[in-house]
């Protein structure tokens, strides 16, 4: 295996694990709507087209896109783009490969921990929990219902059930010490499944490297924290002031609307069966975790 094809590799963790490939030898191209500096193979899933030449051309598919669902408001139509930008554009690659004379060998999908519902409470999850029935959670399904597919062509198929992604440029902790004094939300006992941006790129690799992984592993790191916890560890190591009283649930779904409940609700979420696989993650503990971030 060396030709790893991304979609979605222009983003944080696609462009992580770009690098980590690219240090190990592997040739990586990205499907994108515009040339990028990265190789790149043309789609719009818009318009349900691809370049069959990127298909042709892959090993390995690793398939990160979709509309970041913390971006904007859910209106009826920012619903429909979130599980659109999904479901479509794994639709998209699944006809492709279908007609493919050389078809990949593996397909390895980004997933959700959301698949669970928006709060599991203090019980620790994994992957044969049932799904929730938010909205979030049937994105989830859909999408994997549509990854899973892929066996059907007779591709080693990998679903990676992301957690909270801590990384110091963007996503969630930006977002929590944007602020100039950081507070949890709401009762701040919520629980947070969270990995180091580090641990899921290397964690893709691991998926493209070890031929005999195949099906649904929770990707988040080994020691879950409460939204409280992960609020003063990450405002300590910034250098921020933290006050332990927690924004008012009430406040957050008047600005957030029907998103709040990300937010005020949790996982408490299991990795135990992708470190049986072998998996060993560099950052297991939210301390050493936040400090490497800001280091």
């Amino acid at each position: 295996m060396k030709n790893i094809l991304i979609t979605g590799g222009s983003g944080l963790i696609g462009k992580r694990i770009t690098f980590l490939l690219e240090q190990k030898g592997f040739s990586v191209a990205w499907f994108s709507r515009s040339k990028q500096s990265q190789q790149t193979f043309l789609w719009d899933v818009a318009k349900m087209e691809l370049d069959q030449n990127g298909i042709e051309w892959a090993d390995c598919i690793i398939h990160l896109a979709g509309a970041g669902v913390a971006d904007q408001r859910w209106s009826d139509q920012r619903k429909k783009e979130i599980l659109e930008s999904r479901t479509k554009s794994t639709q998209l690659l699944h006809d492709a490969i279908s007609k493919a004379v050389s078809k990949p060998d593996a397909f390895i999908s980004a997933s959700a921990v959301g698949y669970y519902g928006f709060n599991t409470g203090t019980s620790l999850i994994d992957e044969s929990a049932e799904s929730g029935n938010d909205f979030l959670a049937q994105v989830v399904l859909a999408w994997e219902k549509e990854v899973k597919k892929m066996e059907e062509l007779h591709l080693r198929t990998v679903l990676l059930r992301i957690g909270i992604v801590l990384d110091a440029a963007g996503g969630a902790l930006g977002e929590m010490l944007k602020p100039p004094v950081a507070a949890p939300l709401g009762s701040g006992d919520q629980w947070m499944s969270w990995i180091h941006i580090e641990d899921l790129a290397k964690l893709f690799v691991f998926a493209v490297e070890k031929t005999t992984l195949q099906g649904i592993f929770n990707a988040v790191g080994p020691n879950p924290a409460t939204n409280y916890q992960l609020t003063k560890v990450a405002a300590n190591a910034k250098g921020k002031p933290f006050v332990g009283i927690g924004v008012p649930g009430f406040a957050l779904k008047l600005v957030l609307g029907e998103m709040a409940a990300m937010v005020l609700g949790g996982n408490r979420v299991s990795s135990q069966k992708i470190q049986k696989a072998g998996f060993q993650f560099e950052f297991p503990n939210l301390e050493e975790a936040v400090k490497d971030l800001f280091r």
